[in-house]
């Protein structure tokens, strides 16, 4: 039996448009093993390491460096005694808070789970639990903005300039007029 092309055309996107419909039918399968459902073990290792997971790019990448990045750059920034002193006392603040922080959310988002898991779930705890992540995912992020805003303001443009340089935001030698800030 000789097929024509367009026949083989058709097959091809059918199976094609199957093989894509099961994946989507399953986008979750494999995740309900995790300890947490709605957090992978990364997310959860993350924030109980006060790391930043990208919440802080709104200013990472408007010329506002991070205390963990200035600090693992600081020879090539040439920072003075005081900035560094200064910088690490950010960012072990910084990491303090963020942590803190995390382990509000693991935590609640641990009852969440247990309360699906167990199927004793009320509107009334659904909405105290969610209202309480909504409010601790935002404290979180505010803190990681708030460190790099903090953290520019020890830094001088030059230093600004070569970080974004560095981190590969910017054009070897660009500086940003439109980012003054106080030094």
């Amino acid at each position: 039996m000789k097929l024509s092309r367009l026949t083989v055309v058709a097959i091809a996107t059918l199976i094609c448009s199957s093989v894509s419909m099961a994946q989507t039918a399953q986008p979750y399968a494999g995740l309900q093993g995790r300890e947490i459902k709605s957090l992978s073990n990364q997310q959860i290792a993350d924030m109980r390491a006060g790391k930043g997971m990208s919440l802080a790019l709104a200013a990472e990448l408007n010329g506002y460096p991070g205390p963990s990045h200035v600090l693992e750059l600081a020879d090539r920034l040439e920072l003075t005694n005081e900035q560094r002193t200064r910088i690490s006392a950010l960012f072990s603040e910084m990491k303090n808070e963020a942590t803190a922080i995390g382990e509000k959310i693991i935590d609640d988002e641990t009852e969440l789970d247990r309360l699906f898991a167990g199927s004793e779930i009320t509107d009334k705890q659904l909405n105290e639990i969610t209202d309480r992540i909504g409010v601790q995912q935002a404290a979180l992020r505010r803190a990681h903005l708030r460190y790099h805003l903090t953290t520019r303001q020890i830094l001088n443009p030059t230093q600004i300039a070569l970080y974004t340089e560095l981190r590969g935001y910017g054009e070897k030698g660009s500086h940003h007029p439109s980012h003054h800030h106080s030094r």
